[in-house]
Order: C-alpha cells, then structure tokens, then sequence
C-alpha cells in the first residue's frame, strides 16, 4: 500500500478548474517531483497535500489515514517555501527551533535536534546569525532545516531553489537529494525546471492544465513520452508533420522518414514524428548508411553548451535540431551544407491531434 495517496482530487477557482482528477499513489521514502508550466496546477496540489486549499472533492490518505479533515499543524507534515520565511528578528537556532517549541518538546531535546540538523545541513557555524546576514543559498538551507526539524511525516517542497542563481541552484538540489535519501522521508517537490526534476527523483509528475500528463521514472518520462506535450516540454525534440504511408513511412511536408512499425495507425493518418537532437548523427559528405533516415541541410546557428554543440540547421524551410559532440564530429562552420542521420527506431511517432 502506498505511503501518500490522492484520490480524484478536483480544485477550481471561480468556476475555472485548477486541478482535475488527480490521482497519485507515492511509496514511503521516495522523492517524487510535481513539474508543468506556471498555472498547472503542481502548487495548488502540494497546498492541497499541506492543508492550506481545502479540497472540491476526493481524499488524502496519509499512512492509511485520510488526512482531509484535519488542519494543517496537526498534519505532521514539513513545507519548505520559495521565498524562505524564515523569521526575521530570530537567530538561525532559534528559527530552527520554533517548531519544536510549539509542539513543546523538552529543551534538551531540541537542543540535540537544532544541532542534528545544523550539522545535516553543514551550517552548524552560522547558529548565531541572523537571516539577513546569511546568502540566498544558506537561507534556504536553514528554511529546510527548520522544516525537517520536528521530524515530519511528509516534506514539501514548493520551488524551492528558484530564487537561487545557477550554480546555487546545482549544489542545493544535490544537497536537498543527500538529505532526503540520508533521511528516507517522503518528499514532494514542486518546481517548473526540468532538470532539476529529472535529477533528483524518483518519479516525475508532468502536469498541464490541472491535469497529469504522465507518472514516471525520470527515464522513462525523457526516453518515453506518452504524449506530444511531454515530449516537448521535457527536453527538446524535433517535431515533423506528416502522413503516415505503408508500414513505417512518414510522408512530411519537406522529407521523407522512415520511422519504426506503424501498427495502430491508419494509412494516410495525420502524425507527428519526434525525434531528440542527441539522436541525430551530422555528416559533411552523404552518408551511405542503409536503412536510415538521411536528409541535407545548412547550419544556421552554432551553440556551444559545455560538452555538446548544438546546432539549428535547416532542412528545406525547417529548422532541426543536433547535438553534436567534438570528439565525435569533425569541425563544422555556419552555412556549411551538411547531412543529418538518425535511424527509424530514433523517431516517435504520435496522433497530431495530441
């Protein structure tokens, strides 16, 4: 049995749904990530979890019991906030401390607690300061120390290293990963950055319009996608629009793919093909590869990223996306006439109406 469940939960505001038939099972110990653009709803869900929007319909059960008609302090459950909230006029131990102190538990003891998450946090010097005088970083840091604190069922997570610059934003995400494993406690994190979703979960839940558009490993979620949206959303993919013709052939407006088995779809079927820029090979003479899809074109744009290159070329009035490695592709130069190669179990085929 599940640790954490939502059943059918529905949510609107004036008449406008903000979740709709949301159904999740999550596993005691896990981490599992809310991820959609602004509006679908992932925060709304995660205040719905914590108590603080009350539910149109459905049920939370938390360890077995439905938690729905019990208000927020008594929940035993641990959020952490974008924007920190940590209290301005009090100490980094005494904020630390303010929950153990409400729930009344013995000094000593919160004492031993303050300093176990100081240490977990590796902030234990910064004990005396105040919140003003702590970087972006170390107030987020001690905000979830606050939280994990009083030992909380459930952890809650609302965007919480937005506000952080890049690189901050890098080393947390791996930290909040380091204490949530160490911990094993049950975690939602809500956020809009894919990256940090598929780094750190156990299983992503893609959102759009109130409604989940897949439940997955973060493999599965990247190497397959259930709907267009997914598709585009997490990571990037080239997209043609074409017509499906034989057994696995695409007739698109400006090339001709070969693509895996067509089975489910009708001959002359409106689809989409999608394929992933690190699954596209680049060529400067045309390649005599058998069997693949190999289609001309120039670059228009070089990007460097670190390890890989991106490159926009266009392909007979589309423009296709490649990422190219150096050791792997010999030196390319803008304008230059190239040839992209990808194999047939490269492309994904969907309805287009999706």
């Amino acid at each position: 049995m599940s640790y954490l469940e939502l059943k059918n939960i529905n949510k609107s505001y004036a008449g406008v749904a903000a979740v709709h038939d949301f159904n999740l099972d999550i596993e005691k110990g896990s981490l599992v990530s809310f991820l959609g653009p602004s509006g679908c709803g992932k925060t709304t869900t995660l205040r719905m979890i914590a108590g603080f929007e009350q539910l149109d319909s459905g049920t939370i059960r938390l360890d077995g019991s439905d938690i729905v008609p019990v208000p927020p302090n008594r929940r035993d459950i641990g959020m952490v906030f974008q924007a920190y909230a940590l209290f301005p006029n009090l100490t980094v131990r005494e904020n630390i401390a303010f929950g153990l102190q409400m729930k009344k538990t013995p000094k000593k003891e919160t004492e031993k607690r303050v300093n176990e998450v100081l240490d977990m946090v590796r902030l234990q010097d910064t004990a005396k300061r105040f919140p003003h005088q702590l970087s972006g970083g170390q107030q987020q840091r001690i905000a979830l120390a606050r939280a994990l604190a009083v030992q909380p069922r459930v952890l809650l997570l609302d965007e919480p290293l937005s506000a952080l610059d890049a690189e901050v934003r890098v080393v947390l995400r791996g930290e909040i990963r380091r204490i949530q494993s160490e911990l094993a406690i049950t975690t939602v994190y809500v956020t809009h950055d894919q990256e940090e979703a598929l780094s750190i979960s156990d299983k992503v839940v893609v959102m759009n319009k109130g409604l989940i558009e897949q439940i997955g490993t973060p493999e599965e979620i990247y190497r397959a996608p259930m709907s267009r949206f997914v598709a585009t959303f997490i990571g990037t993919a080239n997209q043609f629009l074409g017509k499906t013709s034989g057994k696995n052939k695409v007739l698109c407006n400006n090339v001709e793919l070969l693509t895996g088995d067509l089975n489910g779809f009708e001959e002359g079927q409106a689809v989409v093909v999608l394929v992933r820029p690190e699954n596209v090979q680049v060529q400067s003479d045309k390649p005599q590869q058998k069997n693949w899809n190999i289609v001309p074109g120039g670059i228009e744009t070089i990007t460097f990223h670190g390890a890989v290159t991106r490159l926009g070329v266009n392909v007979n009035g589309q423009r296709v996306v490649a990422d190219i490695t150096v050791a792997n592709t010999q030196p390319v130069s803008l304008n230059q006439k190239i040839w992209l190669m990808f194999p047939p179990d490269a492309c994904q085929v969907m309805a287009a109406e999706e």
